[in-house]
């Protein structure tokens, strides 16, 4: 298999800042894998595992939303 697919939420967000209101600030978002039949690539019964990134990206951020589900694509590099 050269690709596996994941489906995951966000579980939380964290916002970061660092004191200067002007300043691009960054967030944790923490994701936990998706429990229906998209994970069955990767995980015969319950899937179970956690995602977190910190972005420092304003943009790429907002494209995060709480509750929110993302499919996460695993290829080689």
């Amino acid at each position: 298999m050269s690709k596996v697919r994941a489906k995951f939420f966000v579980k939380q967000i964290i916002n970061h800042h660092n004191g200067n209101p002007e300043a691009d600030q960054a967030g944790e978002v923490v994701l936990g894998p998706v429990y229906d039949d998209a994970n069955k690539d990767w995980s015969k019964w319950t899937p179970q595992g956690e995602i977190k990134m910190m972005i420092t990206n304003p943009a790429a951020l907002d494209a995060f939303e709480l509750g929110g589900q993302y499919f996460v694509d695993f290829t080689p590099a």
